[in-house]
């Protein structure tokens, strides 16, 4: 059975120089098929952005191993996150992102279509996305690493095997 990745739009927002003031940017919507279609991509998803593991582990592991994925005939990282375009343009800047691009999931539509959306109330989060990995090759998902203990408000925060270094060994192979 094939599993490709699900259909849907999101809402980026991108930089437009021509714009005048102090917020350059406008709203572009960016749907699977552009981000998929005849590419090989690396996407990792996580709770939310400006959280702890997410910003001290997952994304800048992901950020320093990019040459080495590129190595391996990776077109794209992306980091998927139940937040809005703001929120993630922010936090990019935070963190000094300049090789994974953040896509922000603000509706959960693509994650819930993963079924990869979870409740997170027990930390005042509500539903975000469960903590995976997947590659995708011309939209097709090839491999996917889920966290284990997926369940509506886990109590932990698993972070085990969607990290940088397992995509990157499983891409070697």
């Amino acid at each position: 059975m094939i599993l490709n990745v699900p259909k849907t739009t999101f809402k980026t927002r991108v930089r437009n120089d021509a714009l005048e003031g102090p917020n350059p940017f406008e709203w572009k919507d960016l749907t699977t098929s552009e981000i998929f279609d005849n590419k090989k991509v690396v996407v990792f998803s996580l709770p939310g952005a400006f959280t702890p593991t997410c910003s001290t582990s997952h994304l800048p592991r992901y950020e320093e191993l990019y040459d080495e994925f590129k190595a391996l005939g990776v077109d794209q990282i992306i980091c998927v996150s139940v937040n809005d375009a703001f929120v993630m343009y922010q936090w990019g800047k935070s963190q000094g992102a300049e090789n994974v691009f953040l896509l922000p999931d603000g509706s959960g539509e693509f994650t819930r279509k993963m079924g990869m959306l979870v409740n997170k109330d027990n930390l005042g989060f509500g539903l975000r996305s469960w903590r995976y990995s997947m590659f995708v090759d011309n939209g097709e998902i090839k491999e996917m690493f889920v966290e284990p203990g997926f369940e509506d408000n886990c109590p932990t925060d698993p972070f085990e095997v969607s990290d940088a270094d397992t995509m990157l060994e499983y891409l070697k192979k």
